[in-house]
């Protein structure tokens, strides 16, 4: 699901605003984990923030054996059944600021999604991502996880109009694969919102240079928002959360302890880089092309 205004909203040509990265402590209790979540999200609105990021199953330990436990339906007419949700739209109407709901599992009919959901400046449901690609890993030795197992991909490419602009979205393994990227920028996206739970062994490989090359190549910002780390549980967060420049710089991150960071998004500066390295024009549309082939509503 993604729902656009009109395109004078979608290039707001002299913004700059603060962006705020909620990378919170997740535990097993999932009304502490909303009470918790609502805390740092009204902090980092109280320190300037109008785009607020939380991680990716911030409502639930990354488990497959918990994700039905804590799975939740999502109504855009009515939020009752999600209180995950009804949180995120009770805060960003009170305090007038754009939310990127992290992920939560979603229940719907007998699938189950890791979903994040958009909340605009009024309080309502603008957008829904379902996660795309799915964390299938084998390393022998070290890290044996199968999200398949429980979790159903999404078919959707998100990009939603919101009072901020336009933001592309995304869900952890989404970052690995540059077409998902590259077709939110050809569609006019200018921040690109990963929620992700890197773990201990392919955060260290992967977390950083995979933002870069994805803000680089596309002349546009990333932003990234884990959970805090957690050696107690299987899949232990990497953290640093971190937004990165149109250049590939990074602007903020921070540890792997709990933390809101905060950082400036610049559509002036986005302008500048690209005229700057007119990438766009000097690409060879005439030998290749990568074209959206299901589900792009735009």
């Amino acid at each position: 699901m993604a729902e656009h205004g009109s395109s004078a909203c979608s290039h707001p040509s002299e913004r700059k605003y603060k962006i705020a990265l909620c990378q919170l402590f997740v535990s097993k209790n999932k009304l502490e984990n909303i009470r918790h979540a609502r805390e740092l999200l009204e902090a980092a609105a109280d320190g300037g923030a109008k785009l607020i990021l939380l991680p990716e199953m911030w409502n639930c330990p990354y488990s497959n054996e918990l994700f039905s436990l804590f799975a939740e339906e999502i109504d855009a007419d009515d939020l009752s059944g999600s209180p995950s949700c009804g949180m995120l739209a009770e805060v960003s109407r009170s305090r007038k600021v754009t939310l990127v709901g992290g992920s939560i599992p979603e229940r719907f009919g007998s699938h189950l999604y890791s979903t994040c959901c958009v909340f605009g400046s009024n309080g309502k449901l603008r957008a829904r991502h379902r996660k795309v690609h799915l964390f299938d890993v084998d390393i022998p030795g070290q890290l044996t996880f199968k999200e398949s197992a429980t979790l159903t991909a999404g078919d959707e490419l998100t990009i939603v109009d919101t009072d901020v602009g336009l933001l592309g979205i995304g869900i952890c393994h989404d970052i690995r694969f540059p077409e998902l990227a590259i077709l939110c920028a050809e569609r006019g996206a200018d921040v690109i919102c990963y929620l992700a739970a890197f773990e201990m062994n392919t955060g260290p490989l992967f977390w950083e240079v995979l933002q870069k090359a994805r803000a680089l190549d596309n002349q546009l910002y990333v932003a990234t928002c884990s959970p805090a780390r957690d050696l107690t549980i299987n899949h232990a967060a990497w953290g640093h959360s971190t937004v990165v420049g149109p250049f590939g710089e990074i602007l903020a991150t921070t540890g792997h302890e709990e933390a809101v960071v905060f950082a400036d998004i610049d559509y002036a500066y986005i302008r500048e880089v690209r005229l700057r390295l007119q990438l766009e024009k000097q690409k060879r549309k005439d030998m290749y092309q990568l074209v959206c082939v299901s589900n792009c509503k735009f």
